[in-house]
């Protein structure tokens, strides 16, 4: 181990490294015994060369070569929906459909999904996991007992299965009690009186005999949610090796963050879902932007395409959220926006832009890439935007023959 000296301080500190860069090369002279200033230096000098080399060129046209690197890369991906990665029981959509997703900024994924992660007890005992479990998947009728219709007396009656009972209410010790909160529960959502012939079995039916209203009755219990969450249909249980040991980590069908982020044992720094806009909502534009980059990342490496710059995708993300909401990257969103009317007849609806443009009078600048190409002017990038004009020689400066 080098302790970090104030002469090495001042060579790192002088230099035109970003602050995670300059921590980066504090962390490696400190890794190794017996670093001289004269060692930092080199050392400092290597990094920022190479960092500045690395930078993009004044005028480069980094959103051209961005679309370029994601999109040439996508003609690779496949068009399916497979199973989530590791997790045969969950499907998920992934490959090309799921980056179309991404960039329409779609509200509701095709295949809503979370993963959940765990804290404390519960992460490391399965009955403690299990009780999570059944806190978020959504418990209906048809898994609690079964149901029957009893058409000459007018009733539904619903025989309780008391070992699911004991299972999806683990703290409860009263199975009569369970019992009674799911009439309680009918009651309330289909508005009838119900009666408990035994601890196990719960009756009820229509307030006037109507064949009609009886089967509608059944119809509506099964579309009770007696526990969990509504919006999240199944809950797989799994035992992973993360950094912090061997935990328990469950994934949803479907997702709804804000209430999953409210139950106990949930750890919400870890949790996620791969819905854009409910990461938004509840965590804000900057987890949004994160998510973005993240699942479009994600999507590439499932389908061998991890080459693709990350920066590429930071950009695409940055386009996105930069105004404080999600947009779209569609005649919807970004590019139905654009200041240019030429660029925005370009991409789709060609007719409709410049007739709405002629009705309102508008002008367009031809500042950007598209509508330069199309009027075949040179575009104002690269060297396209420098000039170079020849002025009188001023006193004092060097002439030609200098």
């Amino acid at each position: 181990m080098t302790e970090i000296t104030e002469e090495m301080e001042a060579v790192v500190e002088d230099s035109d490294l970003p602050r995670r860069l300059k921590d980066n090369v504090y962390a490696a002279i400190e890794a190794r015994d017996g670093v001289t200033v004269e060692n930092v230096e080199d050392i400092t000098y290597g990094v920022e060369s190479q960092y500045l080399e690395s930078r993009v060129d004044p005028l480069d046209p980094v959103g051209t070569v961005s679309a370029q690197s994601i999109g040439e890369p996508g003609t690779q991906m496949t068009m399916n929906t497979f199973h989530y990665a590791g997790v045969a029981e969950i499907d998920v959509t992934q490959g090309l459909p799921r980056l179309i997703e991404l960039v329409d900024a779609r509200k509701t994924p095709d295949t809503p999904m979370m993963t959940v992660h765990l804290d404390g007890v519960y992460a490391t005992d399965r009955d403690r996991a299990h009780e999570v479990v059944w806190e978020i998947e959504a418990t209906k009728i048809l898994a609690l007992g079964d149901v029957s219709t009893n058409v000459a007396d007018m009733l539904v009656q619903i025989d309780l299965n008391e070992e699911t009972l004991a299972e999806r209410w683990p703290t409860v010790n009263s199975i009569d009690d369970i019992a009674g909160r799911i009439a309680g529960t009918i009651e309330a959502e289909l508005g009838v009186e119900t009666d408990r012939p035994s601890t196990t079995t719960v009756q009820f039916g229509p307030e006037e005999p109507s064949y009609r209203r009886l089967l509608q009755l059944v119809e509506e219990l099964r579309e009770i949610v007696f526990k969990g969450i509504e919006e999240i249909n199944r809950v797989v249980i799994r035992k992973e090796d993360l950094d912090a040991g061997e935990q328990f980590v469950l994934y949803t069908e479907g997702s709804n963050l804000k209430k999953v982020l409210d139950i106990e044992g949930v750890d919400a720094s870890r949790t996620t879902c791969n819905n854009i806009h409910e990461i938004h909502s509840n965590l804000g534009i900057e987890a949004a932007r994160e998510a973005i980059i993240e699942e479009t990342m994600n999507t590439l490496e499932e389908q061998g395409l991890d080459d693709v710059n990350i920066r590429h995708l930071m950009l695409v993300a940055d386009i996105m959220t930069n105004n404080g909401d999600i947009e779209s990257i569609g005649r919807h969103g970004i590019s139905g926006n654009k200041d240019s009317v030429l660029a925005r007849a370009a991409f789709e609806v060609t007719v409709n832009h410049l007739i709405d443009a002629a009705i309102h009078g508008e002008v367009d600048d031809l500042d950007g890439v598209t509508e330069n190409v199309i009027v075949g002017k040179p575009i104002k990038l690269g060297t396209g935007d420098v000039d170079l004009r020849m002025g009188a020689r001023q006193s004092g400066s060097p002439s030609a023959d200098d």
